[in-house]
């Protein structure tokens, strides 16, 4: 058995409100809801990783504002459970107003689509792990909400 690591890049984004921006998404059959980012490619930094992220899932471009998190506990990817996944989450901003299309409800997929994916704003004091599907997600949810407290 190979054990590898999947680096994973994501991005906290409030809008002016200070609404979180969280992705809907359908991949491999599964329905799962998280930040918005993805998977670190060969040769990139985590820095670049999550402006590529937000360029290729909302077509537009984020400023890092700093560190949010890192993974600091095992976790075992859900897609191929030999390799561990090790996420790093950034705060980060839009340079612009938003453009994108979000939804007022979760899983708003169009009828027959496969791999599809859809974002919501959701109030900051609404924000709750239970809304996440992933683990490090749910941390970083209940790192957000000890920001209210």
């Amino acid at each position: 058995m190979i054990n590898r690591f999947n680096i994973r890049v994501y991005g906290v984004c409030r809008n002016e409100q200070g609404d979180i921006l969280i992705a809907d998404e359908r991949i491999k059959g599964l329905q799962i809801t998280k930040f918005p980012g993805g998977g670190l490619e060969f040769g990139e930094g985590t820095l670049e990783c999550v402006k590529r992220e937000f360029v290729e899932e909302t077509g537009q471009e984020v400023a890092v504002i700093g560190h949010f998190y890192t993974t600091d506990f095992f976790v075992a990817s859900v897609f191929n459970p030999s390799s561990q996944v090790l996420c790093i989450y950034y705060e980060v901003r839009l340079l612009e107003s938003p453009r994108f299309t979000t939804q007022q409800k979760s899983f708003d997929f169009p009828e027959g689509t496969a791999d599809v994916l859809r974002f919501r704003w959701i109030p900051h004091t609404e924000i709750s792990p239970e809304l996440f599907t992933f683990p490090t997600d749910q941390r970083v949810a209940e790192l957000i909400q000890k920001e209210r407290s």
